[in-house]
């Protein structure tokens, strides 16, 4: 794996690009740098691609395809069958090249010059996409148990002015999953807001939220196809919300930004999507394999997950870092973050990847 290497950016070079908004000069880019090693446990990935005949298929579809027309204007016909698919109104389907996408025209949409309510530590492009697009952003710290400090982010809801509330289930980085009252409260205390449920890894911690969202027009739940649909590569996310939310939303959406491989891939994916349930229980017993094996270690603490990664306390995160890369296992540190002192967050993978990262921790002392 390659990537171009940064440039940074110097005092004199900022200033002779009047042009930049502030903002945007200010913010640093997406933090990752990629590896190359054998096991790759560091973005939360499916660590199986999607199925051979699946892929075929979609391959199939993509060369009968028109490749010099444009496609749907806003992907109709995948709207459809994602509605299809979620028991929604397809009116309040809204698709895009990732949920990444969506949470940055959600930011446009009720953030800019509004307020951006999140808890920390979360998504890091929740934050990211409020500071770049100039909103209030309010964070306040999780509980010591990493659940929702809900009586203080319903003090917040009186006290600003609305914007967009972020409620993550589960929680990223954390993996921890509130309780559906603890949810329903939130939601139900942020009626003048736009309320997002990121549903991004509800496959591994069987919550669905799906219901209260439809109970609550300024709500929607946020999910992708990048984690237990194994198609990160194509880049598709999607809301599903109501009509008129959607409407809204949908004005921000470039037009035709979902392509003609992507719309096949998903429509053969969404055709047969008993191999999603098949590799998410697969994750689920190793998740629980790896906590278990683990559990014991005498100076590593693994933490409690209901996603498809966990977090690993160590003494010193920069050489278990490093003593992980060394066998060729890269990971993702987050020790940085408040809370998180001495974590790393660590993806399941296969069970020969998971056989070896047991071993790669059951050395560090």
């Amino acid at each position: 794996m390659t990537s171009l290497p940064s440039m940074p950016q110097d005092a004199s070079e900022a200033r002779t690009l009047p042009g930049v908004r502030p903002a945007v000069r200010a913010v640093p880019a997406y933090p990752f740098t990629p590896a190359d090693v054998p096991i790759k446990l560091d973005q939360n990935e499916n660590p199986y691609d999607f199925p051979a005949d699946l892929k075929a298929e979609a391959l199939r579809r993509m060369g009968e395809r028109a490749w010099n027309r444009y496609p749907d204007l806003h992907a109709d016909t995948l709207r459809e069958r994602v509605a299809g698919y979620e028991g929604w109104d397809a009116h309040g389907v809204v698709l895009t090249p990732g949920s990444n996408v969506l949470i940055k025209i959600l930011t446009e949409l009720a953030g800019i010059g509004q307020t951006v309510l999140t808890v920390e530590p979360t998504f890091s492009v929740y934050t990211l996409e409020a500071s770049l697009l100039g909103a209030r952003l309010v964070q306040l710290p999780l509980n010591e148990d990493f659940s929702m400090p809900v009586t203080a982010l319903k003090a917040a809801l009186a006290s600003h002015e609305p914007g967009v509330l972020y409620i993550t289930q589960p929680h990223a980085p954390t993996g921890f999953v509130d309780t559906p009252e603890a949810v329903r409260d939130l939601v139900e205390a942020a009626r003048d807001w736009v309320v997002v449920v990121d549903e991004a890894y509800h496959e591994y911690s069987g919550t669905d939220y799906r219901e209260l969202v439809r109970q609550h027009p300024n709500a929607l739940s946020l999910r992708t196809f990048s984690k237990a649909w194994g198609l990160a590569g194509i880049r598709a996310g999607y809301a599903l919300t109501s009509p008129g939310l959607a409407e809204n939303l949908q004005k921000l959406v470039s037009a035709f930004t979902m392509n003609a491989l992507t719309q096949c891939a998903l429509e053969v994916a969404l055709e047969h999507p008993a191999y999603v349930q098949e590799r998410v229980q697969e994750g689920v017993q190793e998740r629980e394999r790896v906590l278990s094996a683990l559990r014991d270690h005498p100076t590593c603490e693994a933490l409690p997950s209901q996603g498809n990664f966990f977090l690993l306390r160590v003494p010193d995160p920069q050489a278990a870092y490093a003593h992980l890369l060394s066998r060729g296992i890269v990971i993702r540190r987050q020790d940085s973050l408040p809370g998180l002192r001495g974590c790393l967050r660590i993806a399941i993978g296969a069970p020969a990847e998971n056989d070896a990262l047991i071993e790669a921790v059951q050395a560090l002392r």
